[in-house]
């Protein structure tokens, strides 16, 4: 039996949970993780959920997460998806890349954005630390496009 892809995504607004489940369809055989945060951990406030993670990837101290991906070892590749805020993964995606160091397979970024994301997959990157990181796809890419290109 062929390794799976896991689709893992943090979403504040749903932009990013409905790509996740465009992705889903569109590339088939895979499973959906959506990474959640306690309650209360950010605003309703768009700018103000930007300086809160800013602040907790500043200061170390990223946001626990409430639930885990069990049998990592199931995926051969994590597409691990978020919200560009300022420029950068959103504190949980960076909770989850610190929770999956040691995964052997691929991890690929896809992201959501107001039109700010020049940095992203750098920063994605370095989050990423000993990860093996490929291209990202920016919501408005051609996902199958973009998954021929990254799968193993």
């Amino acid at each position: 039996m062929s390794k799976k892809t896991l689709i893992a995504y943090y979403s504040w607004s749903g932009s990013t949970k409905r790509l996740a489940e465009k992705i889903a369809v569109v590339i088939g055989d895979s499973d959906i993780f959506e990474i959640k945060v306690p309650e209360g951990t950010f605003s309703q406030d768009m700018y103000e959920t930007s300086d809160i993670a800013t602040k907790q990837i500043k200061d170390h101290n990223l946001p626990k997460l409430t639930d885990q991906v069990n049998n990592l070892n199931d995926y051969q590749t994590i597409l691990v998806g978020g919200p560009v805020w300022s420029n950068a993964p959103s504190s949980p995606v960076d909770s989850f890349l610190q929770v999956i160091q040691g995964f052997q397979g691929t991890v690929a970024p896809f992201y959501t954005d107001a039109g700010s994301f020049d940095k992203y997959e750098g920063n994605f990157a370095d989050m990423a630390g000993s990860l093996h990181v490929v291209e990202g796809l920016e919501a408005d890419d051609d996902i199958q496009s973009w998954f021929d290109r990254i799968k193993n």
